[in-house]
């Protein structure tokens, strides 16, 4: 029996000389392998809904553990912006590798509104800096190295805070501040706000340019430091973001 399920294809593997297998999250059971019979084939229909990043219902004969078939797909989104701007493809690339590694941990499935809307906003054109920087402060409890943001990470003081150190793991508060590099306290707030907001409900972004860098490099020195994950598409992004 044909059974819809929505999803998005996080990854793509050749099959033979013109088959595919896609890995795909879906809502209803994370992520399933799918054949995509002939699907490499120029005159395939299945050849362009089969590619990375492709969102929408696919129709399956699906088969619990095993891969399923496809048999057609119907498109939600094409995210026609990300897929035609090479910044943007790289940091929705860089979240779906992210992702997929996060989901080897937990099947939480919160992960996947969280995730889908954040690459709806960047495709309506929200700050990717920013949207991705969200998706990464929510996915590190999922990590199980999430962040404290209340308190001191050495004594557990929430007065007096004056800092935030990724080597350290955390907020510093005066009485165990060494010789750490002082950052705003906006930055701090502004991270909370990140862990906290309604991915969804995000309209518009009135965040300074100074802080939104000043978070995307601790939270990049914190996933290099806590996570244990090393991601090519990461590499590749942090090279794009430097031209």
């Amino acid at each position: 029996m044909i059974t819809d399920v929505e999803g998005i294809i996080l990854n793509v593997t050749p099959f033979g000389e013109t088959s595919k297998i896609i890995n795909v999250y879906t809502k209803q059971y994370g992520v399933i392998g799918i054949m995509c019979k002939g699907a490499m084939g120029i005159k395939s229909k299945l050849r362009s809904v089969t590619q990375k990043l492709t969102y929408g219902i696919f129709n399956i004969y699906y088969k619990k553990d095993k891969l399923s078939t496809l048999v057609s797909v119907d498109i939600i989104n094409p995210l026609k912006k990300i897929k035609e701007d090479i910044l943007l493809i790289s940091y929705a690339s860089y979240l779906c590798d992210l992702v997929g590694q996060v989901l080897k941990q937990t099947s939480d499935k919160i992960i996947y509104d969280d995730f889908i809307n954040v690459l709806l906003k960047i495709e309506e054109g929200l700050n990717p800096i920013v949207m991705t920087n969200i998706l990464e402060v929510k996915l590190l409890d999922c990590l199980g190295v999430g962040l404290n943001l209340t308190s001191c990470i050495m004594c557990d003081n929430k007065k007096e805070i004056v800092t935030l150190s990724s080597e350290k793991g955390g907020l510093i508060c005066k009485n165990c501040y060494t010789q750490e590099r002082v950052v705003p306290i906006s930055i701090v707030k502004t991270l909370n706000m990140y862990y906290l907001v309604d991915i969804k409900s995000v309209s518009k972004l009135a965040i300074k340019e100074d802080v939104i860098n000043e978070i995307n490099k601790f939270l990049t020195s914190y996933y290099d430091d806590y996570t244990g994950l090393y991601l090519k598409s990461k590499d590749f992004l942090k090279t794009i973001q430097q031209l």
